[in-house]
C-alpha cells in the first residue's frame, strides 16, 4: 500500500468492533493503512483488535494487533513502547476511546461517572501523554481525537456530555502548548455516524426519523466518511491545522431541530 502516510506508524485507539461489521475506529485504522501507514490496532478486546489486524494484513497493509485497556496507567506506556519496538516510530496517535453510560443526573452512580470520565478523558489524556512525551523529542507529530457533537447539546447522559466536552477542552490545550514543536492537535466532531453500536436504537424507527430530521444532509454518515476526515488531519495535506475541533456531522451542529 502506498499513499499520503506512507512511512508513518500510527496508533489507532479502539480499533476493533466488537459487533462485527466496521466501527469508526476500525474504518479509521484500515484507511490510514491504505495510505500507507504502519498501524497498531489497539482495543480491549483481544479478537476485535486481531480481527481489524488481519483485514488490514489482507490488503497488504501493515499492522499490529494489541489488547490494552487505556484505562491503565502501565498499559498506554506500553501501547506507545509496542509501536516504537515494532515501526521505530510514533507519528500519528487516533484516540478513538469512548463509553457511554446513559444515564441522566439523577439515576447516575458516582462510580458510574467516574467510570465514564476515566475511559473517555482520562485514557485520553494518558495516551496522548505518552505519545507526546516521543513526539516532542523527534520534533513532529499528530494528535487526533474523537469527540462528539454532544459536547454542546444537551443531551440527558450528562457524562457522556461532559466528557466530550473536555476532550474538546484537552485538544485545544495541548495544541496552544505543543504546537511549537510541530505537534498538532486536532478533534473529530462527531455526528449520527451508521455504525454497528447504533443501529439496534435504529432499529426503533421513530428514533431513527427523529434523528435522521436533525441532520440537514438527511442521512447518516459511514464510518469511512469519519476516516476521510481523519486520514487528512493526519497528513502532510493539513500541516498548518493545528486546535480544529472538525465537524463530520453533516451539519447537525448547526441544526435548528
Amino acid at each position: 500500500m502506498s499513499g499520503r502516510l506512507q512511512g508513518r506508524a500510527v496508533i489507532v485507539v479502539g480499533a476493533g468492533t466488537r459487533t462485527g461489521g466496521t466501527g469508526n475506529g476500525k474504518a479509521c485504522a484500515i484507511s490510514y493503512a491504505r495510505a500507507g501507514a504502519s498501524v497498531v490496532c489497539v482495543d480491549n478486546d483481544e479478537q476485535a483488535a486481531q480481527a481489524t489486524a488481519e483485514e488490514i494484513l489482507r490488503e497488504g497493509g501493515r499492522a499490529l494487533p494489541l489488547c490494552a485497556d487505556v484505562n491503565d496507567e502501565s498499559a498506554c506506556r506500553t501501547i506507545v513502547e509496542t509501536c516504537l519496538s515494532a515501526f521505530a516510530a510514533v507519528d500519528v496517535l487516533h484516540n478513538n476511546v469512548g463509553v457511554a453510560v446513559g444515564h441522566d443526573l439523577l439515576s447516575m452512580s458516582r462510580k458510574e461517572w467516574d467510570w465514564e470520565l476515566g475511559v473517555n478523558v482520562g485514557g485520553m489524556f494518558m495516551m496522548c501523554r505518552e505519545a507526546i512525551a516521543h513526539m516532542k523529542n523527534v520534533g513532529k507529530g499528530a494528535i487526533i481525537n474523537v469527540s462528539s457533537v454532544a459536547a454542546s447539546r444537551p443531551l440527558p447522559d450528562i457524562a457522556y456530555v461532559a466528557s466530550k466536552g473536555a476532550v474538546n477542552s484537552l485538544t485545544l490545550c495541548l495544541a496552544s502548548r505543543y504546537g511549537r514543536y510541530n505537534i498538532r492537535s486536532n478533534a473529530l466532531l462527531l455526528g449520527y455516524i451508521d455504525t454497528p453500536a447504533v443501529r439496534p436504537a435504529w432499529k426503533n424507527e421513530r428514533v431513527r426519523q427523529i434523528n435522521l430530521r436533525q441532520v440537514p444532509m438527511r442521512r447518516f454518515a459511514s464510518p469511512y466518511e469519519v476516516a476521510t476526515a481523519a486520514v487528512f488531519l493526519a497528513s502532510d495535506d493539513a500541516s498548518y491545522i493545528n486546535g480544529a475541533i472538525l465537524p463530520v456531522d453533516g451539519g447537525l451542529c448547526v441544526s435548528n431541530t
